[in-house]
């Protein structure tokens, strides 16, 4: 188990280091909410009403509304600055009864465990309270919520009982009761001898959650019937993001270097078809493609950085002398056609 809160139990002038433990925990089949078309699950996203925006979990506070209709709003440094005494210590306040408390207020149990060097000092209360067979009424804060608790023993563990506060418990208002109804005597008399008949000591282990073991057995049904499907693989918005860093690298990478290298790669490929058939060509000459393949390997290897240094030296001037051309080409017709019209009509 795992302690969900650590402090003290105030107990007169002594002080009982302990940690809490949840006593108990559900057992209920979860299901999750899934899209019945093809399983996939069902997500609900945190929207702000007024901008319609998706809200992040460390933005969202608690807000309060006034009877006029206004809003107080509460952050976390808000709630952690009111001044709690019980935010980590467990006052003791009476001692009563456990027969005086209406099991009607308990809400939540919980173990103590000693703390440290606390064991003597815990035995002491745990002892204390069995031999007198009282309980003892507390007060502790829990998640932001301060609440009344019974502390008792059971099974030599101190044990604490959150409880409700008496403004928390409804009073029943049903119309009977403000009715005489009156029940015959032998009907009273029958059904005092049936819980006579059926009364016995508790014991919870008889007793079982048949609708669990009912859904635990339509499930093993399905599944062993073949009526499973595998979970839907969600897409990986981080993976995306990965595949998409990669295709833009790859893309700089091409627009940097990739003119030079499919230039230099045709080259290669000119020179294998041209090397391929000399052999068959001119048998006697052996030496003579071995030294073309290695003129031209040089000439490829150099081509990359001559290519390079006309594309960033030479290409403004390649540029203007074309745009010179194409200009010059089209004023030539027009100088040209007046001096035909005229030759005709002198003529």
């Amino acid at each position: 188990m795992r302690s969900i809160w650590r402090g003290a139990v105030s107990f007169g002038l002594v002080s009982i280091g302990v940690k809490l433990y949840s006593a108990t925990e559900d057992k209920d089949v979860r299901f999750h909410q899934v899209h019945a078309a093809d399983g996939g699950r069902v997500k609900y996203k945190r929207v702000c009403s007024i901008d319609g925006e998706e809200i992040e979990y460390g933005d969202i506070a608690k807000g309060f509304e006034l009877p006029d209709g206004q809003l107080v709003v509460l952050t976390d440094d808000d709630l952690a600055e009111m001044p709690l005494a019980t935010r980590r210590e467990i006052e003791v306040l009476q001692f009563v009864d456990q027969t005086e408390i209406d099991p009607v207020h308990f809400e939540k149990t919980y173990y103590l465990e000693p703390d440290g060097p606390a064991t003597r000092p815990y035995v002491l209360l745990r002892d204390a309270l069995e031999n007198t067979g009282r309980v003892a009424i507390t007060k502790i804060a829990l998640r932001q919520r301060e609440s009344l608790a019974a502390l008792r023993v059971r099974d030599g563990v101190l044990v604490l009982h959150t409880m409700r506060w008496p403004d928390e418990i409804r009073r029943p208002d049903f119309g009977f009761l403000d009715e005489d109804v009156s029940v015959r005597p032998q009907e009273l008399q029958m059904a005092e001898a049936l819980i006579t008949s059926m009364a016995g000591e508790f014991d919870p282990g008889e007793f079982s959650d048949d609708y669990r073991e009912a859904m635990t057995a339509l499930l093993e049904a399905k599944a062993s019937g073949g009526e499973v499907q595998p979970v839907p693989e969600t897409a990986d918005p981080g993976a995306a993001v990965v595949d998409l860093m990669s295709a833009l690298r790859r893309s700089v990478e091409r627009a940097r270097g990739g003119a030079a290298a499919d230039d230099s790669a045709e080259d290669s490929a000119d020179d294998e078809a041209e090397e391929a058939p000399a052999p068959a060509r001119r048998a006697p000459a052996k030496k003579a493609p071995a030294k073309k393949a290695a003129a031209k390997k040089a000439a490829a290897e150099r081509a990359p950085a001559r290519r390079a240094a006309a594309a960033e030296e030479d290409e403004p001037p390649a540029r203007t002398t074309r745009a010179r051309k194409v200009t010059a080409a089209k004023r030539e017709p027009a100088k040209k056609e007046p001096a035909k019209r005229t030759s005709r009509r002198s003529a």
